[in-house]
């Protein structure tokens, strides 16, 4: 049996860097995941009893433990994720601006008084209980964030199962939340392999809610299992989004901001903009423009500071990223490190079809495509051309054509002549087989939330 196996007691955490083992965590079983919900539901009655100030307190405690261990939380994820320092530094620094931001909307989670003849009407956001969050390898720290700080700020317990690469700065934050003063059982981290922990999590009745975020495949599984207890989820899927650039764009800035829409970490992200489509007009133009953007990206060392990109996440990824491109490559290639690691280099595609593998599906790899279009109808059906919604990017000039492609392009999250998909106060979720539900934003902590209506009688 592998140790790395999903019947192994304890998981394998690798540098990916190196390809050395940096760690070993024990594996939880089903029933660490029964004691887990019965301790979580105790603590859970406990918390949601507080006053909201005093929970609003609590939170912004751990906030500022956190900050106070930004760098070694930092230096965590870059050795266990191969995240370059300077995002993994701005993922810590994103877990504390959540919890922030959640503590700042525990004394305004409010109801509604509704008119109603014969009496009052009031409605009350009631927690849901014990919120299962399962976070995946690619941001490890602030997507387990994006469901852990609403879901305690709402009244509920928190069980977060890391993502079995990266479970080493999930539990030093469950560490870090004791410290802080969360009540004990409160936030727990249970770290093991999907099929086991996982499904214990998904498939246990005390757990109220799930939120998934990983692969669309899984995701469907997730909401299947779910389904017995019909679970409440958010489910946070895949994506295949398109960097739109017409004819009348700054075509020079376009360039330069193409190959980091799609190599931030080494293109692990389901928002990368791993489609290019570009106006067949200047087409060529912008080849030119975007080829030594490519080659200069600096990919190697992600504790090196002035490192652009880093490895990708184990061997298995790395198999999967090498199946997509061809040995005859037609296209722009940059420059990474042989030797011990999981490097693969920055990849741009042209002359690939439409309904290419590559062009459809997720590589989740430093990999990008290339695609002509005609003209606006062109753009927005080349852009949909896909199972995917989740997010994207237009640059043009005309302020018309930006909202009404913006309008046009079934995706939940889009930025014109930006590349921004995630901000911690706006709203972040996906069309079709990119999601179900929306994280963060004002109404980040109502999802976490049952709705109650109280009718009080005024009639004698």
């Amino acid at each position: 049996m592998s140790p790395e196996s999903p019947e192994s007691p304890e998981l394998l955490v690798r540098n990916p860097a190196t390809e050395e083992v940096i760690a070993t965590v024990p594996a939880a079983t089903p029933a660490d995941v029964d004691a887990a919900v019965k301790r979580a539901a105790r603590a859970q009655t406990a918390w949601a009893a507080l006053a909201p100030g005093d929970r609003a307190r609590l939170l912004r405690r751990f906030a500022a433990a956190v900050d106070d261990h930004t760098e070694e939380l930092a230096r965590l994820e870059v050795r266990e994720a191969g995240h370059t320092l300077g995002n993994a530094r701005w993922e810590a620094g994103n877990v504390r601006d959540l919890l922030d931001y959640a503590a700042g909307g525990v004394e305004r989670l409010t109801g509604r008084q509704i008119p109603v003849p014969g009496g009052v009407d009031v409605t009350f956001l009631e927690p849901l209980g014990v919120v299962g969050v399962i976070a995946p390898w690619n941001f490890p720290m602030p997507i387990a964030a994006w469901g852990t700080a609403p879901a305690l700020a709402a009244g509920n317990a928190v069980l977060l199962k890391p993502a079995e690469t990266t479970p080493l700065t999930a539990l030093r934050l469950a560490e870090l939340a004791l410290a802080a003063g969360l009540p004990e059982g409160l936030f727990q981290v249970l770290p093991g392999h999907g099929p086991v922990t996982g499904d214990a999590l998904v498939e246990h009745p005390g757990v109220a809610k799930i939120v998934f975020t990983g692969s669309t495949p899984v995701g469907r599984r997730v909401w299947a299992k779910g389904a017995a207890h019909l679970k409440r989820v958010t489910l946070e899927l895949g994506g295949k989004s398109p960097n739109i650039v017409f004819a009348d764009a700054d075509l020079e800035a376009a360039a330069a901001a193409a190959p980091m829409s799609f190599l931030d970490n080494a293109g692990q992200d389901c928002c990368a903009r791993t489609r290019i489509l570009v106006q067949r007009d200047v087409h060529d133009r912008f080849l030119d423009l975007l080829a030594p953007a490519i080659e200069s990206v600096r990919v190697g060392d992600p504790a090196d500071e002035h490192v652009q990109m880093g490895p990708l996440i184990s061997r298995h990824q790395l198999d999967r990223v090498r199946s997509y491109v061809p040995d005859d490559l037609d296209g722009i290639r940059g420059k990474a490190p042989e030797g011990p690691g999981y490097w693969f280099p920055p990849t741009v595609l042209t002359g690939v079809g439409p309904h290419a593998r590559v062009a459809v599906e997720e590589v989740f790899g430093p990999v990008a495509v290339v695609l002509p279009f005609d003209d606006e109808a062109d753009a927005v059906r080349l852009a949909d051309a896909t199972d995917y919604g989740l997010s994207g990017s237009i640059w043009t000039r005309d302020v018309g054509r930006a909202l009404r492609v913006s309008r046009a392009v079934r995706a939940g999250n889009l930025s014109v002549n930006s590349h921004a998909s995630v901000r911690y106060w706006t709203p972040f979720g996906g069309f079709k087989q990119s999601g179900v539900g929306r994280e963060l934003g004002p109404d980040a902590l109502a999802a976490f939330t049952e709705t109650k209506n109280v009718f009080i009688s005024t009639e004698a």
